[in-house]
């Protein structure tokens, strides 16, 4: 989870006043100091935080927050909101051109991931804006570099442009463009060179490209493990170059969370992505509010459906609920549901984003090979038996040969087959559930939920699935 430990500091020193029903200064005052103590550890700039300290006092203080009935809810809203308007208030777009291919170029310090980010980048605005996109290979002086992006082009379908390393960049950039045109690409992303340290003839090269070419986006890459570092960092390519904006990566590691805090009041370069993983479908649009939400442990449920309904096709989730609604969920219904999950990503990082559920999970070792495990068991499963899974309920020798087959124990095949069947009985209850809600609770990745009828004396009976 982004920002775990600033996260975890913050939300303590929040617990001071929430819940209270009066608040004086004095409270307000011994919850700041734990907040600025919580932001300069997180590596957060001084002017910073003298900034939102100041603001978010004097705003707590008002009289409209001590005379609520919920003053320590109401600070919390401020918080919240202070922390959204320091990263800048609203998500900001990329900007594509009307005629031509749009030229996108990715510059940064090597070791930030600028490379990986090309075919990140691509992959996204592939499948968002629907875009036809083509690599161009303009880092000429770092081993292999191109031979990494012709790989990740080839991981994700998408085609690279590169003339070797013994041509000029400008050469090569210009012929990429018009093989572009030519081809009917309409967004050029250009992968240039970096340097261990900004020098003189990084940026000169740089500038010859953003002069020559005039790129709709000029996106830096910077590691957000960086800390203070990256201010001077984006600094100094903002003073060469009209950065359009950021993407700060390696956002899923330890990192103290305040480059991020940072970037957007010191240097007004906005933040416009971030990545979150290794792999390359896992880079997402900065929000401020939803990043200020799970900073504070509120959670993230919009970026939560967004992440499951481009993980599942619509027409994939009405086959589902159809299925459901006649009573015929089977074992090769849950492995396609697995595979809905895990397009989503690490399972941590998806319980993180349900609110309240964030600071429970530091200590959790939550372990994805766990779906692994399911899915072995599974596939050892016959045809037969993954179609009809009352034969393996009822039969303990298939249940003995399942176990071997999959290397799995025996207790596992067996919990496995329980709790299966414990959904099928549950789904025997959806069949009056409206075909439409439930196709979308399939597209959020989830298993249904049910209500079923009240027993007499007994109000509602309700439950969920699990795996």
């Amino acid at each position: 989870m982004p920002f775990e430990s600033l996260s975890e500091r913050i939300q303590m020193s929040l617990r001071r006043v929430t819940g209270r029903g009066k608040l004086n200064e004095n409270d307000i005052d011994e919850m700041m100091k734990e907040v600025r103590l919580s932001l300069l550890e997180a590596d957060v700039n001084y002017k910073v935080v003298k900034k939102f300290t100041a603001d978010v006092k004097e705003k707590a203080l008002g009289e409209k927050i001590i005379k609520s009935l919920t003053p320590g809810d109401m600070v919390v809203k401020v918080v919240h909101d202070e922390l959204k308007s320091l990263m800048g208030e609203e998500a900001v777009g990329v900007t594509y051109r009307g005629n031509g291919p749009s030229i996108f170029m990715l510059v940064g310090l090597q070791g930030a991931g600028k490379t990986t980010h090309c075919g990140k980048l691509a992959l996204y605005l592939r499948k968002k804006d629907h875009k036809k996109p083509l690599l161009i290979a303009a880092d000429i002086y770092r081993p292999a570099a191109v031979n990494q992006l012709h790989t990740i082009g080839k991981q994700l379908g998408i085609e690279v442009f590169d003339m070797g390393t013994n041509h000029k960049v400008n050469d090569i950039i210009k012929n990429g463009l018009a093989y572009a045109k030519e081809k009917g690409f309409d967004l050029v992303i250009i992968d240039t060179a970096g340097r261990l340290h900004i020098d003189d003839n990084l940026m000169n090269e740089l500038k010859s490209i953003q002069d020559n070419f005039h790129p709709d986006e000029i996106l830096l890459t910077i590691d957000a493990m960086m800390g203070q570092d990256a201010i001077n960092v984006i600094t100094s390519f903002n003073e060469a170059l009209s950065l359009t904006g950021c993407i700060l990566t390696k956002l899923d590691g330890d990192t103290r969370g305040g480059a991020a805090l940072s970037i957007r009041y010191l240097t007004n370069v906005p933040i416009k992505f971030i990545g979150l993983g290794e792999k390359l479908d896992q880079l997402e649009v900065f929000h401020p509010d939803r990043m200020a939400g799970r900073i504070l442990g509120m959670g993230d449920v919009v970026s939560l459906i967004e992440k499951a309904t481009d993980s599942v096709e619509e027409e994939e989730a009405m086959k589902m609920a159809e299925k459901i609604q006649k009573g015929k969920y089977d074992y090769n219904d849950f492995m396609k549901q697995i595979k809905w999950i895990k397009r989503m990503g690490s399972l941590k990082g998806i319980l993180s984003l349900i609110p309240g559920l964030g600071s429970q999970l530091k200590n959790i070792d939550i372990d994805d090979k766990q779906f692994a495990n399911l899915e072995a068991i599974v596939r050892s499963m016959t045809a037969e038996e993954r179609k009809n899974p009352e034969l393996v309920a009822k039969g303990f020798s298939r249940r003995e040969r399942i176990a071997k087959g999959s290397g799995r124990p025996y207790t596992e095949v067996n919990a496995l087959t329980k709790r299966f069947e414990d959904m099928k009985k549950q789904i025997s209850m959806l069949s009056g559930m409206d075909e439409e809600k439930l196709a979308q609770q399939m597209q959020r990745g989830q298993m249904p939920n049910y209500q079923s009828k009240p027993k007499k004396g007994k109000g509602k009976g309700r439950g969920n699935f699990r795996i």
